[in-house]
């Protein structure tokens, strides 16, 4: 149940990326528009130091996030990302975001396209614990990781360094709701038909 309820709101948060704010320009965002939204000011949370923070307020405490933070808000969702978990988390920052070409960029925002943008962002969810030792026993025999999108991603280990679906994660952090994994690139569904 809590998994399917995290697929819904990971789909209407990604949906909210095609919102458009006041006075910005009507249209898809480009991969050049979408990191440029934390110039709109996003309130960061102050979390209680004693306590762990959550996947949101994590990305609320880290400007790298704020892409991600600003879709959150802009959907209304945050509080369903606070849910218990376990969730596993692989997060793209702003500079990530910018390698998804313009044109993909385009269609996966098109309103038409909302089931696909969906597809793609729960894509970057994995409805269980996996810390790193988790992931690197996953790659040592070979296995898949399941996404909360339906599918599997491959996990490697390249040059000691590990990959989830082709993105290399550079960190990790544990919160109260589970992991949060940074990956330098999102990870887009080989299924995908635009």
């Amino acid at each position: 149940m809590k998994k399917w309820m995290f697929v819904i709101v990971m789909g209407a948060m990604f949906v909210g990326c095609q919102e458009v704010q006041e006075g910005a320009s009507q249209g898809p965002a480009t991969a050049e528009e979408l990191p440029n939204l934390k110039e709109q000011g996003i309130a960061k949370t102050k979390f209680d130091e004693r306590k762990m923070p959550d996947v949101l307020e994590l990305a609320q405490s880290d400007d790298r996030f704020s892409t991600l933070v600003n879709l959150i808000t802009q959907a209304g969702v945050e509080n369903a990302v606070k849910n218990q978990g376990p969730l596993t988390v692989f997060a793209p920052t702003n500079e990530a975001f910018k390698t998804l070409p313009n044109e993909v960029v385009s269609k996966l925002t098109d309103p038409n396209n909302t089931d696909k943008l969906a597809y793609v962002l729960t894509h970057h969810v994995a409805p269980a614990n996996y810390p790193v030792e988790k992931l690197q026993e996953l790659a040592d025999k070979g296995t898949t990781l399941f996404m909360a999108s339906g599918e599997y991603v491959p996990v490697e280990v390249k040059d000691g360094e590990i990959y989830v679906g082709g993105a290399r994660i550079v960190e990790s952090h544990k919160v109260a709701n589970g992991w949060v994994h940074v990956v330098d690139k999102p990870i887009v569904p080989k299924n995908l038909e635009l």
